[in-house]
């Protein structure tokens, strides 16, 4: 156990879902092309091209196999050049490389345009400063041609495959600029003004160009800051026990079944069960919860989270992409790449802007050649248009502001896992609540009962057995109760589980049917003797689990179960409806529980006693009314009706069913959560439409100015520049975010 035979084993990959890292990405033109490219390749489903974090997710066809190798090859032969990394530290590596080189180039731009700038600034001073024709000719190619090589490549690649992107507008621009000076120098030498060229203009867009790039992948790089802070919850190595003997091992090497041991303080390697000691774990930074939580023998433990003052042995039930740490950056990566409704419209927009720029600045040029403008000063504004008419902040308007809003969502527990979702999430105006653990602790207790011809260790014994094929919450605590009687269970036979009803089993010969009242009379059994006690049970509040007797049709005892509500249930719903949202209970519970919880926590509408398909048909009835749903739930049978509401929101404490079936997933049990997903949801979709906005107005603005030659290309560029890093900075005021529930 634990040797380094098994490190194959532990580096499985999951093939369903590729991710690429993608180079020189520009503008949502060169996303959309990456994705086109790839969508071509036959077993591809589904692509999303992520502008911000330079990433491509693709989603491969069931049955089929592909290479990723393969794929990140077509990315590169699109013109965008592709790395297929499997290891976070060869990514981070990866990307620290591309920066460097960014930073040099930069570096070496700034260094070649300052005589250049130091001219401009002095011109109107009495201090003399001109740069002679012949060095303003070599500092501009140098810049030109070196630093502005980064454009040349994406912009052909653009015009062999018949679009336009941010790369061509910068090209055309500034290439025009140089070559008109270029031009003067050949044509005028040696009978012209050094202050006649254009070369400071050419340089400093590039280089301002250049500047705005730099300045918006650091932005870019903070967005994915949640990201990176899951990822550094893993710990390089891992301590287990093998023959009664400590040894630390390369957390790759770590297999399923190994025996870990965790020492006060150290961060839990993998996921697992704890078999012996005690102690506070701090799951923060997986889960939200502020406070620590106590594990002893049998609780669960995730990989990530911090062992507090206690010595913890356990064994591992989950590694590599089936912990649940890495499931949570699945989902967070995800949804960061996925794109909403909103933003397959600016891709659109943005395939037709640059032919339309182009278009603009050809207009331009000949409109003011003929108002009899020399062909200098029409080339001038006809390349000021093409620099400012930049795309790159429409790009990055929206994926900047996903990276960020879901990252201080995951922070604060809360799993956006779909765009839809978030789409919908803003439109919400009633919220359904299933009870038993969503509203309450989902940790129900026997509380009474009554089996007047019964002996009770017998009725117990017998009630409790039948439910050892059954995971709902009164089942465990049936059989909880049960096991701290020390009463021992028969083996069950014929089990049958009938959803929303309870279950049918055979326990020593005796067949019974357990669970509510109306599988007691669906099943003719007869109830009216226990009647009195059972209402009485039921006006303290209590769910009652029925036991009947298919042989006699009579029932012979009734137990009640009691719940507790979760601390914030009554301020959840007391936000949601200062907020103008409906709140509903939905419960398969009886009328008296559900009601008496409903009014606890100032639910007025309570529908109670619905099976899973009931639950389905009250929330289609709900949209129908012109109600914008959002379920709230976290059993089996929350599942279809989280899928069929406009917004499905799970608790992570329910099951995976739930889970896989909403569109955001609570990652600890606390309802205000819910509210706390809403509120992301629409900061992060105004967060969206504030971008776009600014995006658009500045065009709208400077386009028209540039075609009036108000503006000039040196300007332009710094105003194109600076656009691009104003929205990925707008989109870092995301993080101070704070959710009613607690954000770290």
């Amino acid at each position: 156990m634990g040797g380094s035979s098994k490190a194959e084993t532990t580096r499985k990959i999951d093939l369903s879902f590729i991710d690429i890292q993608i180079n020189g990405m520009t503008c949502s033109g060169c996303a959309g092309r990456v994705e086109r490219a790839l969508s071509a390749v036959d077993g591809v489903e589904l692509v999303a091209v992520n502008l911000a974090s330079e990433k491509a997710h693709i989603q491969v066809k069931k049955g089929h196999i592909l290479d990723p190798e393969l794929l990140a090859s077509i990315s590169t032969e699109a013109g965008y050049p592709a790395t297929y990394i499997t290891n976070d530290t060869d990514l981070e590596e990866h990307v620290s490389s591309a920066d460097r080189r960014q930073f040099i180039l930069l570096v070496l731009s700034i260094i070649l345009t300052t005589p250049f700038m130091v001219q401009m600034i002095l011109m109107p001073t009495p201090f003399n400063f001109t740069i002679s024709p012949i060095t303003q000719l070599i500092l501009a190619s140098l810049v030109q041609f070196v630093p502005g090589s980064r454009f040349y490549g994406p912009a052909w690649r653009a015009l062999k495959a018949k679009s336009g992107n941010m790369d061509m507008l910068v090209v055309l621009g500034t290439t025009a600029t140089w070559g008109l000076s270029t031009f003067l120098i050949w044509s005028k030498w040696p009978d012209f003004y050094a202050h006649e060229l254009y070369f400071e203009a050419s340089a400093s867009v590039i280089t301002l160009v250049l500047v705005g790039k730099y300045l918006e992948t650091k932005a870019r790089r903070d967005t994915a800051s949640a990201i990176k802070c899951l990822m550094a919850l893993r710990p390089d190595t891992a301590r287990i026990r093998v023959d009664g003997k400590e040894r630390e091992v390369p957390l790759k090497q770590l297999s399923v079944g190994d025996v870990l041991v965790i020492k006060p303080g150290e961060r839990i390697p993998a996921d697992g069960e704890i078999i012996e000691g005690i102690s506070h774990v701090d799951e923060s930074l997986i889960t939200g919860e502020s406070v620590p939580i106590i594990k002893d023998v049998g609780s669960s433990i995730t990989g990530g989270a911090i062992n507090g003052e206690g010595l913890l042995i356990a064994k591992t039930n989950a590694i590599g992409i089936d912990s649940k740490l890495a499931q949570i950056i699945r989902l967070v990566e995800k949804a960061q790449v996925n794109k909403p409704p909103v933003q397959k419209l600016v891709d659109k927009i943005a395939g037709y802007f640059v032919p339309f720029i182009i278009f603009i600045a050809a207009l331009t040029f000949t409109g003011w050649i003929y108002y009899g403008a020399s062909i200098e000063d029409a080339l001038i504004y006809a390349a000021t248009v093409l620099v400012i008419a930049c795309p790159c902040a429409l790009g990055l308007a929206t994926p900047t502001a996903i990276m960020v809003g879901t990252g201080v969502a995951a922070k604060s527990g809360i799993l956006i896992r779909d765009m839809e979702a978030l789409e919908h999430a803003r439109l919400i105006n009633c919220v359904v609540f299933d009870k038993t653990g969503t509203l309450t602790e989902g940790k129900p207790q026997v509380v009474g009962i009554y089996a007047p011809d019964q002996k009770e260790p017998e009725f117990i014994r017998r009630a409790a057995s039948a439910q050892q094929g059954s995971e709902h919450p009164l089942s465990k605590a049936l059989i909880g109760y049960a096991k701290t009687h020390n009463l021992d269970l028969p083996p069950v036979l014929n089990f049958t589980s009938l959803p929303g009803r309870g279950i049918s089993a055979q326990v020593e010969g005796a067949n019974l049917f357990i669970g509510s009242r109306r599988l007691m009379h669906e099943s003719e059994i007869m109830t009216l003797p226990l009647e009195n006690q059972a209402e009485s049970f039921e006006n303290d509040g209590n769910t009652l689990i029925w036991v009947g007797d298919a042989s006699s049709k009579k029932a012979i005892g009734v137990i009640a179960i009691g719940d507790t509500l979760r601390p914030s249930a009554i301020q959840t719903i007391a936000l949601l409806k200062s907020q103008g949202m409906e709140t509903v209970l939905l419960s398969g519970d009886n009328t008296s529980a559900a009601q008496k919880v409903g009014t606890a926590i100032g639910i007025s509408r309570v529908i109670a006693e619905v099976l899973p398909l009931e639950k389905t048909a009250i929330i289609t009835q709900l949209k129908a009314d012109g109600y914008k749903v959002a379920m709230v739930g976290d059993g089996v049978n929350d599942a279809p009706a989280l899928a069929t509401a406009d917004l499905g929101i799970a608790m992570g404490s329910g099951t995976d069913i739930a889970m896989e079936t909403a569109g955001i997933t609570l990652m600890r049990a606390d309802p205000i959560l819910t509210v706390d997903a809403m509120d992301v949801s629409r900061a992060t979709y105004s967060k969206i439409k504030q971008n776009l906005f600014w995006a658009f107005v500045y065009n709208v603005v400077a386009i028209p100015l540039a075609v009036m030659g108000v503006l000039s290309p040196v300007i332009a560029g710094a105003a194109m520049a600076m656009s691009s890093v104003s929205v990925a900075s707008n989109s870092l005021l995301l993080k101070r975010w704070k959710g009613k529930g607690g954000s770290l």
